[in-house]
């Protein structure tokens, strides 16, 4: 029996806390979400990016936010609750943001500065009332060169780095600001900082598009429109989402009418979601679902000529025909053509007869199979169809003598462990992880995982990869302010990464999306995110 049929849990009765369309509020859309539980609402998610995608953004906002309102060009940084920034150019550890005026939390309090230094207390600040170890994870690795804010005055902040970084407004986009007013409100009537925060989840004030009214931990999550928020407002009266982990499941929900769009849909059902008149959305997006290697250790992946024989065995366009073409083969990071390519020398491919050379040169053979252990989910934000596509990698790559062998965990899990690093008891020998990585900010494509500063526990640099060379290119990155010089930068380091192997590159998603008809005004940006404003239902 295969590894999909032994976990695949698909149902096509009633899922529970759900009712046929006819039952439903008008102007309400309800998502099929892929992640298990609804994801935290204190004001910095877990469950990856379907987290911000779903709790962070509509809930919240940022000081910087992604223009997710087309979908024919890579979404540009805009402005959100900052109107602008500059670097200081006497002091380039220190930013200057203008605030938005007139902005106001559900709760009604205002927005300011005091609001914004409170915000980035919560996360780095281990003497602030207000810090949650909880969102630390979720936040500090996202933007580790931050290290406080100092109030201007109301409407001006300033944001303080430990050593220059180019990439902090980027980041940004990150750090959703919690209402402080209403935390110390329900600070008041809790016994700890952590019951406050629980309260909050409960009842979260922030300064998003949607407010929550409704919240059932791993079954539903129910929005109202604000109709006080401070931009565009959103098309639809109501959102409510539905943790639906297993693909075949989400499909049965749309299907049924249970739900009117789901994340993710089964390849394999998208003929006859189409034949039902679904609409099937899709966009190239920012985004690579790689196996990442461990340095560490006994790891065979140490050696470059394993991790380039791994990169030139898989057969990605086989991969694309059982995901109904909804994916693109990765070569890399980013793609030819974009500004951080840097044209590396190493080119991906599948040639499994030089992946064969290269595993003999290395030792590997029929007389001493290479044996890998993976650590994946089931299911998770961004994900794909792990089950399939990595049962796929296992057949495709015993056809070179590679023996794959899975540790299957719960998406959250796997999540967390990718912060804790493959020498880690969490890791339990495997070595490589699949966790899928956004490629919109040059921290979260490159940095991160390059970085010897960036080894777990302090961010996503699982494998504990450690090269002097990359850490120079790193700095010049950081140190260069200049876009066409910094993309420059990136390039270099970019083709660096290729040329040693440093993922087992695999597959860029497309997102796609199936929903029903009566979904009208949806975005498919080229982008993780979506701007669930401009979405009504008819």
């Amino acid at each position: 029996m295969t590894l999909r049929r032994l976990l695949m849990a698909a149902t096509l009765a009633v899922l529970p806390g759900l009712t046929p369309g006819p039952g439903q509020a008008q102007g309400t859309i309800r998502i099929g979400m892929t992640a298990a539980d609804i994801p935290l609402t204190h004001g910095q998610p877990d469950q990856g990016f379907e987290g911000n995608r779903f709790t962070g953004i509509p809930l919240f906002d940022a000081l910087t936010a992604w223009d997710l309102s087309r979908g024919d060009r890579p979404t540009p940084l805009v402005a959100n609750l900052a109107t602008s920034w500059e670097v200081d150019a006497a002091d380039k550890t220190r930013w200057i943001f203008r605030l938005r005026p007139g902005v106001k939390f559900h709760d009604g309090s205002d927005f300011n500065a005091d609001a914004v230094v409170w915000n980035v207390r919560k996360v780095l600040d281990r003497e602030a009332p207000q810090f949650d170890p909880r969102q630390v994870g979720l936040t500090a690795t996202r933007m580790p060169a931050l290290r406080r804010a100092e109030k201007v005055d109301d409407l001006t902040v300033a944001l303080i780095t430990s050593e220059p970084d180019s990439f902090l407004p980027i980041n940004l986009t990150n750090l959703f600001m919690a209402s402080p007013a209403q935390w110390e409100r329900l600070r008041a009537a809790a016994p700890s900082a952590e019951a406050a925060w629980n309260a909050f989840a409960a009842a979260p004030s922030g300064t998003g598009a949607f407010r929550l009214t409704r919240l059932v931990p791993r079954e539903r999550a129910e929005y109202a429109r604000n109709e006080a928020y401070w931009g565009e407002k959103a098309k639809a009266e109501k959102i409510v989402l539905l943790p639906i982990p297993e693909a075949n499941a989400r499909t049965a929900a749309l299907l049924s009418g249970q739900v009117d769009w789901i994340e993710a849909p089964a390849p394999d059902s998208v003929p006859q979601l189409k034949a039902r008149g679904m609409v099937i959305q899709q966009n190239l997006q920012p985004h690579f679902w790689p196996w990442q290697p461990c340095f560490a250790g006994e790891s065979p992946l140490k050696d470059v000529r394993v991790r380039r024989a791994l990169n030139l065995a898989i057969d990605r366009d086989g991969l694309k025909q059982l995901l109904g073409g909804f994916m693109e083969p990765s070569v890399g990071t980013v793609g030819p053509g974009h500004p951080w390519w840097g044209n590396p020398d190493f080119r991906i491919r599948t040639d499994k007869a030089e992946a064969k050379r290269l595993l003999a040169e290395a030792g590997y053979g029929p007389g001493k199979p290479l044996n890998l252990k993976v650590q994946i989910s089931p299911s998770g934000s961004g994900q794909m169809q792990p089950l399939p596509m990595n049962e796929f990698l296992q057949q495709d790559l015993k056809t070179i003598g590679v023996n794959v062998e899975f540790d299957v965990v719960d998406w959250n899990t796997l999540f967390t462990n990718w912060r804790q690093g493959c020498a880690a008891p969490s890791a339990r020998g495997a070595h490589a992880i699949n966790v899928s990585i956004s490629t919109m900010d040059p921290f979260f494509a490159l940095v991160r995982f390059y970085d010897s500063k960036m080894a777990a526990p302090v961010s996503n640099n699982w494998g504990l990869f450690n090269d002097p060379r990359f850490d120079a290119m790193i700095r010049e990155a950081r140190n260069t302010f200049e876009p066409a010089a910094r993309d420059a930068a990136l390039a270099k380091l970019h083709a660096a990464g290729v040329e040693e192997a440093l993922f087992i590159w695999i597959a860029h998603d497309v997102s796609p999306r199936a929903m029903s008809p009566r979904v009208k005004g949806f975005v498919q940006p080229q982008s993780w995110f979506v701007d669930l404003r401009l979405p009504s239902i008819q």
